[in-house]
């Protein structure tokens, strides 16, 4: 099991309410090699059916553990290098359970910069400093001790240098102390608070952070999204924030660990633990606080986009429809794209919204005149500059002209960023950046997951604060996102781009890249096995790969469905005792049709079925539901979005009107809604639902198509209020 034979993994199963095997099962799996989607899908008997959000925490836990192991070696090497690795020092170390408590153990050992307490060192003031922490019964008077330390040519010209030099000392030690520092920190934590006011430059110029320009609150209890928005304020100096805590009642604490009412010198030494509280204990627990709280919030953070990357990408296809996109614009006019129902360009051409009586008539028939040539009546409209004119414009065509065509607004961000790629230029060649953008737009309708796939995630403007956070932490969340949604929906091996391939369990964007010139130069694939035929593509990568590559009307119908090749075995079996007949996977739709009420019944319970074929009863689970269900695509499942006619006004709405909206995108303290207005609305976290709910992703996602009241409208500022709570009809 490679390295996770040197580690005891009993903590993160614990941890995580599994059982040790699971977590033994997953990280051997995940030593070898393999991919996250094709250990939950394919290995289902070593994890114990565990899903993939479960393998991601055993990964990401054990990774944690890993690194305390590799830190608790390195601290032991550098101690034992001083000459100062005691038996008991070894023993605590060796029972660390996180890395805050190694480094508190590894504190009094760290090198460290000159300070105070090091020049007194240096000063040769250390035996004077022993002799008053260690309560010497023939001490004497501290100045009758002190005189002894007196040297001018040390810096120490009287008694009060020499004791000053030695309380340094000792509140050096008094924060080094391993255990006492633990305390404090709990002690800190549970009274502290960031206190927030607002700077000159704010005043002035930082509006966006009125919000906290007198604002105070619990460490402990401070909401993630405050913290990245109180961070960029005090990045960009319209903030202050200051780090406040119960000081009084943390010196007693260290005063009363030492026992110093109890020491000759008590008077001095309640100075010194004061000192060391105020100037070495609490600045280091304030940077570690809010490094803490960053860290916790950016990692929030990432969780949100990553939530809201997926429900973007699993949005249901819209399938067998052709459609006119439309990027909107002003001063160059509305780009248009008219796509088949596989999203190759039919037309292209421009509209204006801007314009005389006549221009705009003209426009719009022009408009019409496309969809009636090529057949469509279905609109999407980027969501830009000039949207709103340009829903206008659409809006009257519908009604005057094509009563029979819908539009819908989509999510445009990202566009531009595509239009300007290597990918897109690839693709369309000929083809001015502009047009490229506009078929974007109308393919994110058609196959949101296929075109998406193609732009950075971080464009997709489904984010919060993304430009805040550690871009390599972000990049990785959201690769993993995008890797996990390709391989949950599955790759048609005959149409998908190397943009989309690229993301298959064990493919790289050069093997996606052989696969298309294989496909190129060969045509069409009609067996999974022809994947080995592929340069760079062997039987590791085939392994991980070919269940979640399908391939329609081929040789074998099994390709079809995410059964892998490794279980055909099985799966002909199982055909085999449901017919009769003797069949090696070649065999017709139909048949599974008629065989769907028998697998369907034999779902649930598929333990004896799978003891007779010697596999799983995971695996023979799925196996059933594949042939039960060939060709689904789990995006259908979703609702899709909702076509409009005409366009609504805000002096359309009124308080308590109820609407349908689709929502845009999911933030810690709400949703936002589009309810057909040029604004989107907001239903705050408290509006979601009649009992308390600690995340709006508990209750909506991106995509959903929810029913919405009107709270109230601010014309002035063009906000609405939204709840999902249905007025009081009394």
């Amino acid at each position: 099991m490679g390295e996770s034979q040197a580690i005891d993994l009993s903590h993160v199963a614990d941890e995580l309410g599994l059982k040790i095997r699971q977590v033994e099962g997953v990280m051997s799996l995940l030593d070898d090699g393999n991919t996250v989607p094709f250990i939950t899908r394919y290995r289902k008997e070593q994890t114990g059916d565990l899903n993939e959000t479960q393998i991601r925490d055993i990964a990401q836990r054990v990774d944690l553990v890993r690194q305390l192991v590799e830190r608790a070696a390195a601290v032991l090497r550098l101690i034992e290098a001083q000459g100062k690795l005691t038996p008991e020092l070894k023993a605590a170390i060796a029972q660390a359970e996180t890395l805050k408590r190694l480094e508190d153990i590894y504190l009094p050992y760290r090198p460290k910069r000159a300070s105070r307490a090091s020049q007194a060192r240096d000063r040769g003031l250390e035996p004077l400093a022993d002799r008053i922490w260690n309560d010497d019964p023939e001490l004497g008077p501290l100045e009758s001790a002190a005189r002894e330390f007196v040297d001018p040519a040390q810096d120490l010209p009287g008694t009060a240098e020499v004791l000053q030099g030695a309380a340094d000392i000792i509140a050096e030690r008094i924060s080094d102390s391993t255990d006492l520092r633990e305390r404090v920190r709990s002690l800190a934590w549970s009274t502290g608070r960031l206190s927030v006011s607002v700077t000159k430059t704010g005043a002035e110029q930082g509006q966006e952070y009125r919000n906290y320009f007198d604002y105070s609150e619990a460490i402990s209890r401070i909401p993630l999204h405050r913290v990245m928005a109180i961070n960029r304020g005090e990045d960009a100096s319209a903030l202050r924030v200051k780090f406040e805590c119960d000081r009084p009642r943390i010196e007693r604490v260290v005063a009363e660990y030492f026992e110093f009412s109890r020491r000759r010198v008590a008077g001095f030494l309640t100075q010194c633990a004061a000192d060391a509280v105020a100037r070495l204990i609490l600045p280091s627990l304030q940077r570690e606080f809010r490094r803490e709280l960053s860290e916790r919030a950016e990692r929030h953070a990432v969780d949100v986009f990553a939530e809201n990357l997926r429900h973007l990408l699993l949005q249901p296809p819209l399938c067998g429809q052709r459609v006119v996109a439309i990027d909107p614009g002003f001063r160059t006019g509305c780009k248009i794209a008219v796509l088949d129902d596989c999203g190759n360009l039919l037309a292209h051409d421009v509209i204006f919204v801007t314009g005389g009586p006549e221009k705009r008539v003209a426009n719009r028939q022009k408009l019409a005149g496309m969809l009636e040539r090529h057949g469509c009546n279905l609109v999407a409209i980027g969501n830009g500059t000039a949207c709103r004119e340009t829903e206008e414009l659409v809006a009257e065509m519908i009604a005057e002209d094509r009563p029979d065509a819908r539009y819908v607004i989509v999510n445009e961000a990202g566009a531009s960023i595509y239009s300007a790629s290597e990918v897109a230029g690839e693709e369309f060649p000929d083809l001015d950046a502009t047009v490229r953008g506009t078929i974007s737009i109308g393919r994110r309708l058609q196959d949101p997951l296929s075109e998406q796939v193609k732009i950075d995630p971080q464009h997709l403007g489904v984010g919060l604060y993304q430009h805040d956070v550690d871009p390599k932490r972000l990049k990785e969340s959201l690769d993993s996102v995008v890797e996990s949604c390709v391989n949950y929906v599955g790759v048609d091996l005959n149409t998908a781009s190397a943009s989309l391939l690229r993301h298959v369990s064990g493919f790289t964007q050069r093997v996606a890249r052989h696969v298309v010139e294989w496909r190129d130069q060969h045509g069409r694939f009609t067996s999974r096995r022809q994947l080995l035929d592929v340069p760079g593509l062997g039987a590791a990568t085939f392994q991980q790969a070919a269940g979640f590559l399908k391939i329609s009307d081929g040789d074998n119908l099994l390709d079809s469905t995410p059964i892998h090749p490794e279980s055909y075995s099985a799966a002909n079996r199982i055909l085999n005792r449901l017919t009769g007949e003797t069949r090696d996977g070649r065999v017709g739709s139909p048949d599974l049709a008629a065989l769907k009420p028998k697998l369907t019944e034999l779902i649930p319970n598929p333990k004896q079925l799978a003891d007779e074929l010697q596999i799983g009863a995971p695996t023979c689970r799925d196996i059933l539901e594949a042939l039960a269900r060939p060709g689904r695509d789990p995006r259908t499942s979703i609702p899709g979005p909702v076509f409009k006619q005409g366009i609504l006004n805000l002096d359309d709405l009124s308080v308590g009107m109820e609407l349908t909206g689709t929502v845009l995108n999911v933030v810690d303290f709400g949703a936002f809604i589009d309810v057909g207005l040029k604004e989107s609305g907001l239903v705050h976290i408290s509006k979601m639902a009649d009992r308390f709910v600690s995340s709006p992703h508990e209750v909506v996602a991106i995509g959903d198509v929810i029913p919405v009241w009107v709270l109230s409208i601010d014309h002035e500022r063009r906000r609405v209020s939204l709840t999902m709570l249905k007025p009081d009809e009394s």
